[in-house]
């Protein structure tokens, strides 16, 4: 069997799909890979939005794969992470945690186009979110008094929005455990974006998961202030939108998102249209402008490959 399954796009490669000899979990993004202590994660090209693979952008995988790495090595001092190593562009081995059942979802603007969005409760009527209370009359994309927790389930459908009575129904959230990951995600928010105010970006909102190792430690897991799990802005961009009243230029996917609400239900429709190419390749320009800026640095764009399985355990 083919271990790699590539898909041509308009004329570019994208990762779609892998086979490993390991057992499997698919998810909308990345497939995962059991190695005994070990995960082996894979980060394809999928684009995922409205609870479902919606599109494949080129360098998606390799680009979002090293922004994680990137991110992870640069907030050890916040809190621990599960990376072990980085055996190829699109992939990473990690320490095998037991997920904690919550995203911890945090927003610094109010904005969005998906039914948990912070702007699209609000418009609804919506003023409480996860004990506190927003003003009337606020704009969309403009900046809250101070970053806010919003966590949701995580569920392998649909994520929902949690209210303070559900964490006691979260197995192995503790009291301790709930002060702990909240503590860490507003520091990590708060660490990244005093970091990017440098480089002109907004981190506008981001979600942060959690796992316990073998011992009960702590550890930050999943995927870091991606592209695919974090919404950006350009910061001059942003001031110009909100004096204009139109949408700031975001380096993620809600570019793609916007463009599948205007033609289409994306929740409803069995079949979505095709986004046509000048969007599959702006959405992937933008992928690769965001990692530049941040980083610093260029991602090759020779296509690479593994000749085996075992090459990513090597």
């Amino acid at each position: 069997m083919q271990e790699l399954i590539f898909q041509d796009v308009y004329g570019q490669t994208c990762l779609k799909d892998t086979h490993f000899p390991w057992p499997k979990y698919s998810g909308k993004v990345r497939d995962i890979y059991d190695l005994g202590e070990k995960l082996l994660l894979i980060s394809t090209d999928r684009l995922s939005a409205f609870d479902r693979a919606i599109a494949l952008i080129p360098h998606k995988g390799v680009l979002l794969n090293q922004l994680s790495a990137w991110w992870f090595a640069r907030t050890e001092h916040i809190i621990a992470n599960h990376v072990l190593k980085i055996p190829a562009p699109p992939a990473m081995i990690v320490k095998k945690c037991t997920p904690l059942a919550i995203e911890m979802v945090v927003r610094g603007y109010i904005t969005g186009s998906t039914n948990t969005a912070l702007w699209t409760l609000y418009s609804e009527g919506q003023r409480e979110f996860f004990g506190t209370i927003l003003p009337d009359k606020l704009s969309k994309n403009s900046r809250l008094p101070a970053p806010i927790l919003t966590p949701t389930s995580k569920d392998k459908e649909h994520d929902r929005p949690l209210a303070l009575k559900d964490l006691a129904h979260i197995p192995q959230l503790t009291p301790a455990l709930w002060q702990q990951m909240s503590s860490a995600a507003l520091k990590l928010f708060n660490f990244a974006s005093e970091l990017l105010l440098a480089k002109g970006l907004i981190l506008v909102d981001t979600k942060y998961e959690f796992g316990l190792d073998e011992q009960g430690k702590l550890l930050l897991i999943d995927e870091l202030h991606t592209s695919d799990s974090s919404r950006y802005w350009d910061h001059t961009d942003w001031l110009a939108a909100m004096q204009s009243q139109r949408e700031p230029k975001s380096f993620d996917k809600e570019l793609i998102r916007l463009w599948y609400k205007a033609h289409s239900n994306p929740y409803e429709d069995a079949v979505l249209p095709e986004a046509p190419a000048e969007l599959i390749d702006e959405v992937s320009q933008r992928y690769l402008m965001l990692y530049e800026r941040i980083t610093g640095m260029t991602i090759k764009e020779e296509h690479w490959s593994l000749q085996s399985a075992n090459q990513l355990l090597s």
